[in-house]
């Protein structure tokens, strides 16, 4: 299996952090957030691992990654992230494909799991996501989102903004696989859309609408701790959930 990191946007809430590099190169415990992203997918048996590339572009031919391809988003000043993922469409439609957010560092282990989670487009999800964001936000619902899977694991709603915890079952984490048939579900889904929409459209956007058309999406559930550098103050969490050497310290 392959997998696909989306790093083109430039990560404007970390300020100055990302003014002479992109937001995967903020550093954890001395090693770039996209460092820690590789060896977990490495260490989970992905073979084959691209970028999708967009604000300063040419900051990563200087560096040295164990990267089989880059793709480049031109536009990414004009579009968000599924317009990054479709970038990379000529992998997605080949073979099954893990995607993973760059400011995110998980868990080989939560890689696995999602590599062999059924169905033709999965995600993977914190059911304990309170604790995180309790670390993170003065109010948790904040920043969080609504968040529902049914009793066969399937998703039934994501990306609204919940008015109490209950309409939040967990957190969507940024990793997800695709099918070759899942992403042609998405391109067709997709093209029937004005540019200027899909181009606006984030990736829980995506989702919700998919379910709205009846698509099944298999919602993984992942106990690792987990972290997602999103503001400075992330960075504090970060550090105390994963050690220096790699491993988890705790939640």
């Amino acid at each position: 299996m392959k997998a696909i990191l989306l790093a083109a946007g430039r990560g404007s809430r970390l300020g100055t952090a990302t003014d002479t590099h992109p937001k995967c190169y903020v550093s954890l415990h001395g090693r770039p957030l996209v460092r820690w992203q590789i060896e977990a997918l490495t260490a989970a048996g992905i073979g084959e691992i691209a970028v999708v590339r967009g604000y300063l572009a040419d900051f990563w031919d200087r560096q040295e990654l164990p990267v089989s391809r880059f793709f480049t988003n031109d536009r990414w000043q004009q579009t968000n992230m599924v317009a990054s993922l479709a970038c990379a469409d000529d992998w997605l439609a080949a073979a099954p494909c893990v995607v993973s957010y760059t400011d995110i560092v998980y868990s080989p282990g939560s890689v696995r799991r999602l590599m062999a989670a059924p169905g033709d487009i999965a995600i993977t999800y914190d059911p304990n996501w309170l604790s995180l964001w309790s670390r993170r936000f003065a109010d948790p619902l904040d920043d969080a989102e609504t968040f529902r899977v049914d009793a066969r694991g399937r998703l039934v709603e994501i990306g609204a903004r919940p008015k109490s915890l209950a309409e939040v079952e967990g957190q969507y984490m940024g990793l997800l696989r695709l099918t070759p048939a899942g992403w042609r579900t998405v391109t067709d889904y997709l093209g029937g859309l004005p540019a200027a929409e899909a181009d606006r459209l984030d990736m829980t956007g995506l989702l919700s609408r998919l379910l709205s058309r009846g698509v099944e999406i298999q919602a993984v559930p992942i106990a690792d701790p987990w972290c997602e550098v999103d503001q400075p103050s992330d960075l504090t969490v970060a550090e105390r959930i994963f050690s220096p050497a790699g491993g988890i310290v705790g939640r």
